[in-house]
Formats: C-alpha cells, sequence, structure tokens
C-alpha cells in the first residue's frame, strides 16, 4: 500500500507504482510515471515525461526532468527515463532530452547520484554508474556501465566515457575516455587502467594482463593512434576486452581520444 504524505502534491495524470512512500512536500507532474517500491524522502520533484523504475530512492531537493538547461529547447515532447534500483540524493538535477539531440535522456539500473551531481540533456548513462558529490555530465555525454566518477569532476558535452572507467576527483574530460581507462588531472589525461575496479569485478589475471599489453601498444609513442589500433585489433583478435577499447576508438565520436601526458610534470 502507498504512503502518501498529507502535503505532497501528485497532478491528475502521474502513474504512481504499488507500495511507493512520498513523503512531505513533494511534487510530482501529471506526466511523471514512478516506479513500484520508490521512496521520496521530502521536498523532492518529479516533473515532464519522466519515467523512473522501480525501487528508486530519492532524497530532499532533487530536481528530476525540469526542462534542459539549453536555450535552444522550445518546449518539445522529450524524455526522461530512469531504470530500476537507482539512488538519487540531495539536490541532484537530471534534465530531458532535446530536439538538438536523441529527444531522450537515458539512465540505466542501479545507478547512484550524489549530492548534488547533474545529468544533462540527451546525455546515456549505463548502468552501475556511480557519480560521486558535485560530478556534472553536460549535454549528449554518454558514460558506460560500472563507470566511476570522482568527485567534482566533469565531463563536456558531446564527450564519451567507456565502460569500467574511472574519472578523479575535481577532473575536466573533454576527450573521450576508453573503456576500463582511468583519468586524472584538469585537463584530464589518460594515467592507466582502472585495475582496482577491474579486480573489484572478479576479472582474471590474465584478462587483465592481456589488457595491459594492449594498452601500452596502443598508446606508444612510436607510430599514430590509428596504426597502433590496427595493429593491437590484428594482434588481440578475440579477446573481448581489447575487441571493446579497439571499437570505441574506431566509432570515434566528436572528441579526440584522452591519451596519456607525456610531458615533463611542473616543477621536474
Amino acid at each position: 500500500m502507498a504512503k502518501i504524505h498529507a502535503t505532497a502534491i501528485i497532478e491528475d495524470g502521474a502513474q504512481i507504482g504499488a507500495d511507493v512512500e512520498i513523503g512531505p512536500f513533494c511534487h510530482i507532474g501529471p506526466e511523471v510515471a514512478l516506479g513500484d517500491g520508490s521512496v521520496l524522502k521530502s521536498h523532492v520533484v518529479l516533473a515532464g515525461r519522466t519515467r523512473i523504475g522501480a525501487r528508486a530512492r530519492i532524497f530532499p531537493f532533487a530536481s528530476i526532468g525540469h526542462q534542459p538547461q539549453d536555450l535552444k529547447y522550445k518546449d518539445e515532447p522529450s524524455t526522461l527515463t530512469i531504470g530500476d534500483d537507482c539512488l538519487i540524493r540531495e539536490g541532484v538535477t537530471m534534465n530531458p532530452g532535446t530536439e538538438g539531440g536523441t529527444m531522450t535522456t537515458s539512465v540505466g539500473d542501479r545507478c547512484a547520484f550524489l549530492a548534488n551531481s547533474h545529468v544533462g540533456h540527451d546525455c546515456r548513462v549505463g548502468s552501475n554508474v556511480i557519480l560521486s558529490n558535485n560530478v556534472m555530465l553536460a549535454g549528449h555525454v554518454t558514460v558506460g556501465d560500472f563507470v566511476i566518477m570522482g568527485g567534482g569532476s566533469a565531463v563536456i558535452q558531446f564527450a564519451r566515457v567507456g565502460s569500467h572507467a574511472f574519472v578523479g576527483g575535481l577532473a575536466g574530460v573533454e576527450n573521450d575516455l576508453i573503456p576500463y581507462g582511468m583519468a586524472t588531472g584538469n585537463r584530464a589525461h589518460l594515467i592507466g587502467l582502472n585495475l582496482v575496479g577491474l579486480r573489484r569485478r572478479n576479472f582474471d589475471r590474465d584478462q587483465i594482463n592481456t589488457l595491459r599489453r594492449a594498452y601500452r601498444q596502443l598508446f606508444a609513442e612510436e607510430g599514430t593512434l590509428k596504426e597502433r589500433v590496427e595493429d593491437v585489433a590484428t594482434e588481440f583478435a578475440g579477446v573481448p576486452l581489447v575487441e571493446e577499447v579497439v571499437a570505441f576508438i574506431r566509432a570515434g565520436g566528436d572528441r579526440a581520444i584522452c591519451g596519456p601526458s607525456h610531458a615533463e610534470p611542473v616543477g621536474a
């Protein structure tokens, strides 16, 4: 049975699942669908054409589904879709898509959005993603599964972050980060592979060692990146982790590939 506080406002047309809890001073718009077993603590606002899956936990002052922060937006009927079992902490903002993008912003299952993080319009966020406090995703960003982003980090519009990647705190990501990569700094540069994440997710030693060999070849200083990609694709054909990285680079995008910094450290 639903538990809805007397001060909550649920507009006509909203679809509310079974066994939800809606706390004081929440506001749910007429085109929102909220999944079974979800909990809205208090002062949560759900707006627009927003679909939220089952068992969401949403904390005070989250603003989900209001119009995009895009001056070109003209009230087109765009959407925001959030999967099951997502945690949305205090002050989180998520915006729907735009006509200039895909008309939708999508978030997968089992994601955690910590306090004051932001998901911009037309973003595609995979499953099992963690955005730490104050992380900012600009519009049109793609984030793969199992990505972790450290506090205060930011991703520029149209950039891609590959699956299982790790972005360090306060990093400014302005280029595409390969799957399994780790990036830090402002502007962010690649510092290696997310070895801790790989081990935590039970990738075995042989998989990790193979991926490390491929990584060293991909980001060696000899030759062009295109040449190195073709060499790695040939040598590691049939190795799924390496093939995923190669496919990511080959797919390209609006941004260059985030690479290592070969410059001498400041003060050296």
